[in-house]
């Protein structure tokens, strides 16, 4: 405990260099920027600032795309309040009270609103991270072979739940991801697979190729193929908020704080379920409740937290499984493989300070947007003036850039315009790409895991289901799969609600 205090605190130190926080602002900044830009999502955010940040040290660069994680969420707040559309789907909560505000000549109060519930519930998801991760992360060290096996199995298992309505769509781009993690030198005896002779695919897809143009080149495609007209509402009072106020709504912003921490710990729950649960909860115990949905600002307090905090809560199963909670953070854990650090349970032995690192990263973050989210109200809303069609080349050139220079390799290029335009015509038919991202980094750990558990055991699949952690594994991603079989589902509501009236019965009966 004591020395966890201390590795905290040095890590705290650690960014008192003005370079180093230049970095964590340049990268609220440019996540504030896109969350702004309707359609410009976090996931996007990460996936570009993962090419840019290559060459430089794993903190600074972590530093940068954790930042950009928390300013896009919050970024995506301003365009719901002031144009009525989400900036990122996590925001889509606020749009009724933020707006409603907006549109009664309150537009500033709602932004100053938002950004204090943002900065509050940002640093309760920090209490949590520094708290749950290293506690998961020291669990996790007794696991072998055949438990990372089902670690990976059931991430992958997650991706039909990650992002979107139709789990079956998302086990495809699972399946799909874990194939294209194949393709190339297996990780043992780096024999060649599915090459079919051509030299360049013997090492494999590169991860950044592969998300600049899942995410990137896709977006810049489906933005160009339906421009949306947006009307700013015009911003005439002030942003700053009133201490008395914000005091006021204090038990909002703890109730909506630990329910999206809490949602965030979730795999497969997203943003947009912390800020949907939160707002419901405020509504249900609230004495205005006619006032939801036409400027409350108790609503949208709550909305505003409850998305902010579900961001700790996400990192937490990030770092200390590998089992990533939604798709931005599915994204940042492919940076941080990326950069050399590889999430999950070892991850306490390979590099003991970087959680305490990423608990002092998300703090600053949490600044950041306070900062910026105050006193750069006016120059951040002037990017909503940009056209689409001078923005969306730009992207392209980043993308192309960052596809090229990680390796210097052309092929890399064809790669990304390859899965981007693929990408593309997935996604108008309602395929999402979190879950092939997630599938291309679970499957070489997936690959080397089973293998290397069966040699351990001779051929034999009995220890994946024998051993206590692999056997609760295993039970748990059997029964997330069952639970989308109608008849599966149906007969376990049932058991739920036969379980709650026989407990309903026994308290009755006391009293």
């Amino acid at each position: 405990m004591l020395q966890g205090l201390t590795d905290l605190g040095h890590a705290y130190l650690s960014f008192f260099h003005p370079l180093t926080l230049a970095y964590g602002l340049g990268g609220a900044f440019v996540g504030i920027s896109m969350g702004l830009l309707p359609g410009l999502s976090a996931t996007l955010a990460i996936a570009l600032l993962t090419t840019l940040t290559i060459k430089l040290q794993t903190n600074d660069a972590i530093l940068v795309l954790i930042c950009s994680y928390v300013g896009a969420l919050y970024g995506g707040s301003r365009t719901a309040i002031l144009l009525n559309i989400p900036g990122t789907a996590a925001n889509a909560a606020s749009c009724a009270d933020g707006y409603a505000l907006a549109q009664q000549g309150q537009a500033g109060r709602a932004i100053g609103i938002a950004t204090s519930g943002a900065f509050v519930s940002t640093l309760i998801g920090v209490v949590c991270l520094a708290l749950f991760t290293p506690m998961l992360a020291e669990v996790a060290l007794s696991f072998g072979a055949f438990e990372f096996f089902w670690l990976a199995l059931f991430g992958v298992t997650m991706s039909g739940s990650i992002v979107g309505k139709d789990p079956l769509k998302g086990w495809l781009m699972g399946l799909l991801g874990l194939f294209i993690a194949q393709v190339g030198q297996e990780g043992l005896y780096a024999y060649d697979r599915f090459t079919f002779g051509w030299d360049q695919l013997s090492g494999g897809f590169a991860l950044i190729p592969a998300l600049v143009g899942a995410f990137g080149l896709s977006e810049v495609l489906a933005t160009l193929s339906n421009p949306v007209e947006r009307r700013m509402v015009d911003l005439k009072d002030s942003v700053l908020p009133r201490f008395r106020e914000v005091w006021q709504y204090r038990w909002t912003v703890l109730r909506s704080g630990v329910i999206g921490v809490l949602t965030g710990l979730l795999p497969g729950v997203g943003e947009d379920s912390g800020a949907w649960i939160s707002y419901a909860a405020a509504k249900a115990v609230s004495k205005e409740k006619e006032k939801f949905g036409k400027g409350s600002i108790d609503g949208l307090m709550a909305a505003e937290t409850g998305d902010m905090a579900s961001i700790p809560g996400h990192i937490i199963p990030s770092l200390a499984l590998g089992i990533p909670g939604s798709a931005p953070s599915a994204v940042l854990m492919a940076a941080m493989v990326i950069h050399g650090v590889q999430p999950g349970p070892m991850l306490m032995i390979e590099h003991p300070q970087f959680i305490y690192h990423v608990v002092a990263m998300t703090t600053l973050a949490s600044f950041a947007i306070l900062l910026f989210g105050l006193f750069g109200v006016k120059p951040l809303l002037q990017i909503l003036r940009v056209r689409r069609t001078i923005l969306m080349p730009i992207i392209f050139l980043l993308c192309t850039v960052g596809a090229f220079a990680t390796a210097s390799r052309l092929f890399d290029i064809y790669a990304m315009l390859t899965i981007g335009i693929g990408a593309f015509f997935l996604r108008r038919r309602g395929y999402e790409m979190a879950p092939l991202v997630l599938g291309l980094v679970l499957g070489p750990l997936l690959d080397k895991s089973l293998r290397r558990g069966l040699v351990l055991s001779d051929g034999s699949l009995i220890p994946f289901f024998t051993r206590p952690i692999s056997m609760a594994f295993a039970a748990v991603t059997i029964f997330t799969i069952l639970l989308y079989v109608p008849a599966f589902k149906a007969g376990v509501n049932r058991v739920k609600s036969g379980l709650f009236s026989g407990v309903r019965m026994v308290f009755a009966r006391r009293a």
